[in-house]
């Protein structure tokens, strides 16, 4: 088969490139903004695959058996687009997200399961294009849009060397923390809230299993391993690994809720329309395609493995960011050392949401913000 991966050099893509590419049966096309060697059946096609108008070279390159899709679209530019990858393919691979399901109320979910789109009576959430409702509307658009050459894919947390979370922190935000001596901050429903994390390597195990497959045509699969666990329990698997690997303590401070602390991460939806409902899933659906024999990684193992590679190997971490650092040394009573953070403009950023409450905190930072793009625009107009 002639695949094309769009978006395929993140956590996921990589994965699946590899898992296809030891099979060595397909000719693979992976989009990509950097520059790639391209290997023996692996191609690299360096450009933007939000452009229309490059996109549409690259899909005229077909025909193509499949495009596998990791992009993330507005609905307005999905819209638009979907026809085009449709006519494109034989089958067109759409990722979604498990946060699309609403409260199972403790039931496990399965493919059919109620959408947040299609149940929530709240007009203030409906009226955003929060991640879950945008990836509902976009399944939609694509169930609407005349064909049944698709397969929408339904992952929820997942996982690797380089993505490791805790509730909705990315690493950046607590092992970051951990690594400098800090104090994690956590909450205590979250952290009593059960869950289920997934190996990337195994999720795109799940997408590779469906490929060509016709009886995977106009049908939806969540990937995720079966066995849930609380965030408490993950927590301490963070926590013992740590320990084991740095031979120091992983301090955890836990609040009594989420709300403030979802105000100061500005992610009010993930956490109360998705983290604080148990998340526990029937995967049968996708292991008929996978087999019976299949040996999911389970998340003791996976975690663990993850965490020590991350420590051991030394991989970076993406941009901090200093005002939320700054609440969280707040919240500990700790300090960050100045020297620790570049730039003067994110020390000043730190150093008021260290030392001021929230609200006052984001009232002074909004204030210089604004300030600077006055300046910015006058020094332009001059």
């Amino acid at each position: 088969m002639r695949i094309l991966i769009l978006g395929g050099t993140g956590a996921m893509g990589v994965s699946l490139v590899r898992i296809l590419e030891e099979k060595g049966k397909d000719e693979i096309f992976v989009t990509s903004r950097r520059s790639h060697e391209d290997r023996a059946h692996v191609h690299y096609l360096k450009g933007n695959a939000q452009n229309d108008a490059w996109m549409d070279g690259i899909l005229a390159k077909g025909p193509w058996d499949v495009i596998v899709d990791f992009m993330i679209y507005g609905t307005v530019h999905f819209q638009k687009r979907c026809p085009v990858l449709l006519k494109s393919t034989g089958q067109y691979v759409f990722f979604s997200s498990s946060r699309v399901y609403a409260n199972a109320e403790g039931k496990k979910i399965t493919e059919e399961t109620p959408r947040l789109l299609d149940t929530t009576n709240d007009e203030k959430y409906l009226k955003t294009d929060e991640y879950a409702l945008a990836k509902a509307r976009e399944e939609n658009i694509l169930r609407k849009a005349g064909k049944a050459n698709w397969t929408i894919i339904r992952p929820y947390i997942t996982y690797n060397d380089e993505r490791l979370q805790l509730g909705t922190m990315e690493k950046e935000f607590w092992l970051y923390r951990a690594l400098h001596g800090r104090t994690v901050v956590f909450t205590k429903d979250l952290a009593d809230t059960l869950t289920t994390m997934t190996y990337g390597y195994d999720v795109a195990m799940g997408i590779a299993s469906v490929l060509g497959k016709t009886e995977a045509m106009g049908q939806i699969f969540h990937i995720v391993q079966p066995k849930p666990m609380k965030w408490q329990k993950v927590a301490e698997i963070y926590q013992k690994t740590f320990q084991k690997v740095t031979g120091r303590e992983m301090r955890i401070k836990y609040l009594p809720n989420a709300k403030e602390f979802s105000k100061v991460f500005n992610n009010h939806w993930q956490v109360y329309c998705d983290r604080l409902y148990p998340r526990v899933f029937n995967n049968s659906k996708i292991s008929h395609f996978l087999g019976p024999d299949y040996s999911w990684t389970t998340m003791e193992k996976g975690l663990a493995d993850c965490l020590t590679h991350f420590i051991r190997e030394k991989h970076h971490f993406l941009q901090i960011n200093w005002e939320i650092e700054g609440w969280l040394d707040r919240k500990t009573g700790e300090n960050t050392p100045i020297l620790e953070i570049p730039g003067k403009s994110k020390k000043i950023v730190y150093l008021i949401s260290r030392n001021l409450p929230h609200g006052e905190a984001e009232l002074v930072l909004r204030a210089l913000r604004m300030a600077k793009r006055v300046v910015k625009g006058k020094n332009g107009m001059e």
